[in-house]
């Protein structure tokens, strides 16, 4: 047994002075004092013990990312977001050729299987059923319609699919999100330029998140002077969805972060970096880089954007600084961390993970003031910070 002492633990409930107990790797027993004998005794000299992060879109980091299609390049970038908090992790492939996907999804499960990468829960699939219309930095080559593809097939030559991004207004998208909903995979609107009636009726048909908040989604548009609102405004109004919002202050400002915030509350919204292979490696302000598919990017102001400036590529965020964002912008640390662990594992199906309590996985952050990382656990062990 390992016991966790003198820490401010943050519980479901709220943050307490109290011990920790873990067990087999799962945690035990939540009190203010224990029993100390024969017990590996933790001292957390007053700082934060929280669950572990849970980022559900995530391409890469350290310099490698899922769509290698390389077991190893999963666990380098799984190591990568190890050390900055995420116990659990959802390697994410963006839309490629249905070959190419499918290479990823079996990395990815090969790199899971083997032990290589022992906090990857699974596989976001970004695609490839998105609209050219809001295609970002997704290849606009790449992307399918449900209505005209063998889904089904594709989805049985993928492994380890815990969530999917589509854009519910595509010929087929709710008979794709009845299929995947039925078998337990998660149908998040992503690339979308849907209305917000068709994101409510695609809610009762297996939808039932939003990919990146305000990235990739439609807006209020005004058709012949009336105002039609979109996914965006279906995400802040309607709680039967969940949002994902990028926090690291460069895909939202603070002020969006803030009212996204409001509408929504933590239990509605995860944190998720939507980082590529550059985070957590030295990047240098200016310089051009290039990912797997080619596309070209440029690191500036701390966020890559695309060539052109016309928009952003993704984040170089890690999961502790996402944390450190939401606590500058006013958040309470137990809605923080509810947005960094809680929410997001519930939405990716991940029932012993996010939170502090009795039989959960005894995955575990040591955070100071600061967020600075000071000891992650993945199921009791302690993991070196590199």
């Amino acid at each position: 047994m390992t016991i966790f002492e003198n820490a401010k633990v943050i519980l479901p409930d709220g943050m307490k002075d109290t011990c920790v107990a873990v067990s087999g790797g799962r945690i035990t027993d939540i009190a203010p004092r224990m029993e100390h004998e024969g017990a590996e005794l933790i001292d957390c000299g007053g700082d934060l013990l929280a669950p572990g992060f849970v980022d559900i879109h995530v391409h890469g980091g350290g310099g490698r990312e899922a769509m290698e299609g390389s077991a190893e390049a999963v666990a380098q970038m799984c190591r990568a977001h190890l050390a900055h908090g995420s116990t659990s992790m959802l390697p994410t492939v963006s839309a490629a050729p249905l070959e190419v996907m499918e290479k990823a999804s079996a990395a990815i499960a090969e790199a899971m299987e083997s032990g290589m990468a022992p906090n990857a829960r699974g596989t976001f699939l970004e695609g490839p059923f998105l609209s050219p219309a809001q295609a970002g930095a997704q290849l606009p080559e790449t992307l399918l319609t449900p209505a005209d593809t063998d889904f089904e097939g594709f989805f049985g030559r993928c492994r380890e699919i815990r969530m999917i991004g589509a854009a519910p207004e595509l010929r087929g998208a709710f008979e794709l999100g009845e299929y995947c909903a039925a078998r337990g995979i998660t149908v998040s609107a992503a690339h979308t330029d849907a209305t917000m009636a068709q994101v409510e009726q695609a809610a009762r048909h297996g939808f039932s998140d939003i990919t990146h908040i305000y990235s990739g989604c439609s807006v209020m548009r005004r058709e012949n002077g009336f105002r039609i609102p979109g996914v965006v405004e279906a995400g802040l109004l309607l709680d039967e969805l969940t949002v994902q919002v990028i926090g690291d202050l460069r895909h939202l400002p603070a002020e969006l972060v803030r009212l996204v915030y409001k509408c929504c509350g933590a239990d509605r919204i995860s944190l998720v970096t939507d980082a590529l292979m550059f985070a957590g490696t030295e990047l240098r302000e200016g310089e051009s880089y290039f990912q797997t598919n080619g596309l070209e990017c440029v690191y500036e102001d701390g966020i890559m954007k695309m060539a052109d400036r016309s928009g952003f590529c993704g984040s170089v965020a890690t999961m502790d600084l996402l944390v450190r964002n939401m606590r500058s912008v006013g958040i309470p640390w137990v809605q923080v961390i509810r947005m960094a662990s809680t929410t997001p594992a519930r939405v990716a199906g991940l029932s012993r993970k996010g939170s502090i309590e009795k039989g959960k996985d005894a995955d575990l952050v040591l955070l100071g003031e600061n967020v600075d990382i000071k000891g992650v656990w993945l199921s009791g062990e302690r993991r070196a910070l590199t």
